[in-house]
């Protein structure tokens, strides 16, 4: 099975050493996204406006992939305050439709910059 590099600069550059997201086969796999505006490589202010950039980091990657949310099947959410759970649930209705990807909340104790979310996903979409 090959695997391919995604990459857009519509969400923020990698951080370090991987690939905004990879395929393989029908599989992309999203790496985490912190709230980093892409133009900017700053953390935008808030809890809400950062769950906010995390989703549409992920939707810019998921478009350069050939796909969508409604191709998410997993999501994986990091939190650094598990009091914020249900703001990510009001904000995340915003952008996925029935029936929502298997999702993971997990409290974490840090995150890079120190951002208060970071999402990582999976799409399957046909080639």
């Amino acid at each position: 099975m090959t695997r391919q590099a995604i990459a857009t600069p519509s969400a923020p550059n990698a951080l370090g050493t991987y690939s905004q997201a990879i395929r393989a086969g029908d599989t992309v796999y999203l790496s985490g996204q912190i709230p980093l505006d892409p133009a900017s490589m700053e953390l935008v202010s808030g809890i809400r406006e950062q769950i906010h950039q995390v989703f549409r980091n992920l939707r810019a990657v998921a478009n350069a992939a050939g796909g969508d949310f409604s191709d998410v099947v997993k999501l994986n959410v990091y939190l650094t305050d598990l009091a914020d759970f249900p703001l990510v649930n009001e904000v995340m209705a915003e952008y996925f439709d029935e029936p929502c990807p298997a999702r993971a909340v997990v409290g974490v104790a840090s995150l890079p910059k120190g951002a208060r979310v970071e999402m990582e996903g999976v799409l399957v979409k046909r080639v």
